[in-house]
């Protein structure tokens, strides 16, 4: 299974670990394969996050390459998702799946339901740390 180094900044790792030490029993799964990338990453401070690197409130466009479908979302927090039409909750397993990768890289990570998908990272067409938003 394809995991390519992740990094995260430092104020979403503390929010994140906070929203898995509060996930209901229904996100589990996800909570647990999101604490495990966690444990992985390289955690910089926000403003040292590059450029081409998935955030959390990033708008990134990506691909799945098992329907070859493109899609464009932006990574939020569950509680952002009513204000955010085109929103993916980090708790969501492709939300998960997205989070610290960079522009070009590719990732096999289990669905809810057991089957694989593979996303590749096409463009990031907004980042907050790009825009000098830090602390969003």
């Amino acid at each position: 299974m394809s995991r390519p180094k992740i990094v995260v900044n430092r104020l979403d790792a503390e929010r994140l670990q906070r929203l898995i030490e509060n996930s209901s029993k229904d996100d589990y799964a996800v909570a647990e394969a999101l604490e495990a990338e966690l444990e992985r990453c390289e955690i910089v401070e926000p403003e040292q996050v590059p450029s081409n690197v998935v955030s959390m409130n990033s708008k990134v466009a990506f691909t799945d390459l098992n329907r070859d479908r493109q899609i464009i979302r932006t990574l939020v927090y569950p509680h952002a998702l009513k204000e955010n039409k085109d929103g993916l909750s980090v708790m969501a397993p492709i939300g998960a799946a997205l989070l610290g990768l960079k522009v070009g890289d590719i990732i096999d990570w289990p669905l809810s339901g057991g089957d694989p998908v593979k996303l590749r990272i096409d463009e990031i067409l907004w980042q907050p740390e790009a825009a000098k938003q830090y602390y969003r």
